[in-house]
């Protein structure tokens, strides 16, 4: 008696390859078993999928439906038998979430490299700040910052970053230097994400509100307009780090400094052995601190 789910990587292949001869050369084997596997699935589930004309073929309704479930199945199916060797190549699609700029600047060239690496392996990175629902949204992983808050996630520390509260040369002239982080409230303060700054006064952590007549989401913005001289800005040392060596932005409130924020990969309990995520974990966590290091 055969599986009741036989069929399914000749109806992917069929909806990915466009035809059933081309299924078949992807597949390794013949048109004659390709055609005889889909129908039989097709019978199991009394459901039509392919419309089939002398010319083309084309997915009905139902088998849209179906071959996106099909693909999960067969991803599942694959990564399930990877799990049994954790040796073994990482394979199947992987979909990240991480923040707009650290991925732009430091993680996407690392992923990049991780892909090229595994021929077996695709992925999708979306580089976002919205926080994603991993579960719901079929996330494999996310790269965050700062404070997480309590969930079923797993999550692994891979670097951290530090933060430095700068203005440019004539707004310091203009303005005068703070000394302590109750002079901010005398001075103009560029938000971006968030307007909570965060600082370490006599070893106890401190947040005061940054209030301006300009603020953005965007820190790429933050930073040209700290440059321009519009007030003063507190960002990832990232960003500001060659524009202060270069004496385009001076760094002001040292001495309160806050703790490095980390920087965490988290993943769903289910992902948590599959190759293709811890692979890739243990590569963000060896390249990246040296990577924002760099700047």
């Amino acid at each position: 008696m055969s599986n009741r789910w036989d069929g399914i990587d000749e109806v992917v292949a069929v909806a990915d390859a466009g035809t059933f001869v081309a299924a078949a050369k992807r597949l390794g084997t013949s048109t004659s078993h390709v055609s005889r596997a889909v129908a039989r699935l097709e019978q199991s589930l009394g459901a039509q999928f392919f419309h089939r004309t002398t010319r083309a073929v084309s997915l009905t309704d139902t088998g849209r439906t179906l071959v996106d479930q099909f693909r999960r199945l067969i991803a599942e199916r694959d990564e399930a038998i990877a799990m049994l060797d954790l040796q073994g190549e990482p394979q199947g699609h992987l979909r990240i979430t991480c923040p707009t700029a650290l991925g732009e600047r430091f993680v996407a060239p690392i992923v990049r490299a991780y892909v090229q690496e595994y021929p077996k392996l695709s992925l999708d990175l979306d580089l976002s700040n919205r926080v994603v629902e991993l579960v719901s949204e079929g996330y494999d992983l996310a790269i965050r910052t700062g404070t997480l808050p309590d969930s079923r996630l797993i999550r692994t520390q891979i670097a951290t970053r530090r933060s430095v509260t700068c203005a440019s040369p004539a707004y310091l002239a203009e303005r005068g230097t703070p000394q302590t982080v109750d002079d901010l409230d005398a001075h103009e303060c560029i938000p971006a994400t968030s307007d909570v700054w965060r600082y370490k006064v006599d070893g106890e952590p401190r947040t005061i509100r940054a209030r301006g007549r300009w603020r953005c989401s965007n820190g790429a913005a933050v930073f040209d307009a700290a440059v321009a001289g519009m007030g003063l800005c507190q960002l990832p040392e990232f960003y500001v780090s060659r524009a202060i060596a270069e004496g385009t932005l001076v760094e002001v409130l040292d001495m309160f400094t806050p703790d490095d924020e980390p920087i965490w990969a988290v993943y769903p309990q289910r992902r948590h052995l599959l190759p293709k995520v811890q692979r890739l974990i243990d590569k963000l966590r060896r390249e990246l601190p040296a990577r924002m290091a760099q700047g």
